[in-house]
C-alpha cells in the first residue's frame, strides 16, 4: 500500500539509492531488480544506466510551469519546438502532455521508473535528450533498446509507453517496475491528484481541474495494459 504522498511525489523515505548510479533512487524492490537487469545487460556489452529515476512533485511542478510559461522548451508531435504563449491554454496543456506529467501525476513519483541510456554508447560532444530518435532505428540506443525488448520482462520491466495510444508519446527509454507499479496505479486517482495541488502554483490549473478526469484517462490509464 502506497501513502497519497508516496502516490504523488511528496515522500521519499521509502526510497533507496540505485546502486552505482549516482543520486538516482528507487523503492527497494526495484532497485534490486534493476541492479540484476544491469548486470545482465553488462554481459552483453551494454552499460546499462538511470537519466532519471524518483522525481518529487515540486520538480514535476517546475517542469509543468516552466513549460506551460514558455520558460522551457515545449515540443509537438515530432519534437519540433512550439511557442506556448501562442497557443490556447487547452493546447497547451496537451502539447505538454503528450511528454511530460501533471505534477503529482508522473509515474516517476512512485519510485518505480526510470528513464535509461548507455553512456558509453553516447557520441563524444552529445548530450542525451530522451528523444525517439535516439532509441530506434539508426540511433545511439538502439542495440540496448532491443536488448531490453527481448529481456527487460526478466526482471518484472516493461515499457508502460511502448506505442502511442492517443496519449503520451512513445518513450523507449522509459523503463517501469510492474509489480509495484501496478499497485500504484490501482491507487492513483484524480482527486489525489488535486489534494496534492492544494496551495500549490501549477499552471493552467482553471481548466485542468473541471478537466482532470477526462485527462486522466487518456494521459494516466492509457498505457500498456498491466
Amino acid at each position: 500500500m502506497m501513502t497519497p504522498h508516496m502516490l504523488t511525489g511528496k515522500a521519499d523515505g521509502h526510497l533507496v539509492p540505485v546502486t552505482g548510479s549516482g543520486n538516482h533512487r528507487l523503492q527497494a524492490e526495484a532497485a534490486t531488480a534493476f541492479a540484476g537487469l544491469q548486470q545482465s545487460a553488462r554481459r552483453q556489452g551494454f552499460n546499462l544506466q538511470p537519466a532519471s529515476s524518483f522525481r518529487d512533485f515540486e520538480r514535476q511542478r517546475l517542469i509543468w510551469n516552466g513549460k506551460f510559461r514558455a520558460e522551457r522548451p515545449l515540443l509537438d508531435s515530432n519534437s519540433r519546438p512550439l511557442d506556448a504563449r501562442k497557443m490556447t491554454v487547452e493546447a497547451r496543456c496537451h502539447a505538454i502532455l503528450h511528454w511530460s506529467a501533471l505534477p503529482g501525476a508522473s509515474r516517476h513519483h512512485w519510485g518505480t521508473d526510470l528513464d535509461i541510456f548507455d553512456p558509453d554508447a553516447l557520441p563524444a560532444g552529445k548530450t542525451l535528450q530522451l528523444e525517439p530518435g535516439e532509441y530506434l532505428t539508426g540511433g545511439y540506443f538502439a542495440d540496448l533498446t532491443a536488448w531490453l525488448g527481448r529481456h527487460m520482462a526478466d526482471y518484472d520491466f516493461y515499457r508502460p509507453y511502448e506505442v502511442y495510444r492517443g496519449g503520451v508519446a512513445p518513450e523507449p527509454w522509459h523503463l517501469s517496475y510492474r509489480p509495484l507499479a501496478q499497485l500504484a496505479m490501482q491507487q492513483l486517482t484524480p482527486d489525489l491528484i488535486l489534494a496534492s495541488w492544494t496551495e500549490q502554483d501549477v499552471a493552467g490549473e482553471e481548466w485542468l481541474i473541471p478537466h482532470l478526469p477526462d485527462l486522466f484517462n487518456q494521459y494516466i490509464l492509457n498505457v500498456e495494459k498491466e
